[in-house]
């Protein structure tokens, strides 16, 4: 269970709803394939897969949970030919234009009949809750993605008290202090990529990738007053990920050295091993989340 991205949100009260309450509420929501004349379907299912049956997967004080949604996929250019096709044949059989609610008609009569022959995308997300630290972090690229999963999670539990992650200063502002200084807070380092955005509404973008961020062509872009809105770094040596200026950590990737941690438990014994990776890097970014906050100047207090 290695993590890939990071959208991370603050409960603004204590989660103290159970495991076994948990469970029971979700169990209410379960993922189920669409039917014929369904588009979309989105639900919980379990977090091991085929390997286990319940919704929440636990180690110690942390909860995973994973949520798994289908959508029938129409490409929107192969419905608009076919709708103008049938508009012109209705239209030159009438001899008049048709009004836009009978064109709305023809579009879903069409999408009906497609949708028992459309192809299925499946995607799941996962969400981490830690309870004894007050956050739940949702493993997706995107805030919308990890949006619909908290919605999903508000509907089943009934409340869902959390707000993303902020900081005091505004991370954009420290993070260009850590480039300009060539150098970051203890326990962090900086990689070789960036993301620079001009001040003003109109100005540029300039992204660097494999690129020496203490070079002579990336101080220009600074003193010209650009900002960094991502930026590469690592942490302990354990963990290099990608920052943005919302907070979203992506591309996280863990070191050798502590994937190799758990060897001596069988792959033989799936659930086993699932189960020693979840404990091993939440335990791991735990300690990184407190620090990479703390780096950053403190939250926002709410």
């Amino acid at each position: 269970m290695w993590f890939k991205n990071l959208q991370i949100y603050r409960f603004t009260r204590p989660f103290d709803v159970s495991v076994e309450d948990l469970e029971k509420q979700l169990e209410a929501l379960p993922f189920t394939p669409c039917g014929s004349q369904e588009q979309s379907k989105f639900g919980w299912v379990a977090p091991l897969g085929k390997q286990g049956q319940a919704i929440t997967h636990v180690a110690g004080e942390q909860i995973l949970l994973c949520a798994k949604k289908e959508d029938k996929m129409l490409p929107g250019s192969v419905i608009n030919d076919m709708v103008a096709e049938k508009v012109e044949t209705i239209e030159l059989e009438q001899g008049r234009a048709l009004k836009k609610k009978e064109k709305d008609a023809i579009k879903e009569e069409i999408i009906v009949d497609l949708l028992p022959r459309a192809f299925s995308r499946f995607q799941q997300t996962f969400a981490w809750i830690n309870p004894q630290d007050g956050f739940i972090a949702v493993d997706a690229s995107s805030a919308k993605r990890a949006e619909d999963l908290l919605a999903l999670l508000r509907k089943s539990i009934g409340s869902l008290p959390v707000v993303p992650l902020a900081m005091t200063t505004p991370p954009e502002l420290t993070l260009t202090e850590w480039l300009k200084d060539g150098t970051a807070p203890a326990g962090f380092a900086l990689e070789d990529e960036v993301e620079l955005r001009s001040a003003l509404e109109h100005g540029g973008i300039i992204r660097a990738k494999q690129h020496d961020l203490l070079s002579e062509e990336i101080k220009v872009h600074l003193e010209a007053d650009k900002l960094v809105t991502k930026l590469a770094l690592n942490w302990a040596e354990t963990v290099s990920f990608i920052l943005s200026d919302d907070m979203s950590i992506k591309r996280l990737k863990f070191s050798e050295e502590l994937r190799e941690e758990n060897d001596d438990v069988t792959s033989e014994d799936a659930v086993a091993r699932f189960d020693a990776d979840f404990a091993l890097v939440t335990g791991e970014l735990s300690r990184f989340i407190p620090d990479l906050i703390a780096a950053l100047g403190g939250e926002e207090q709410r």
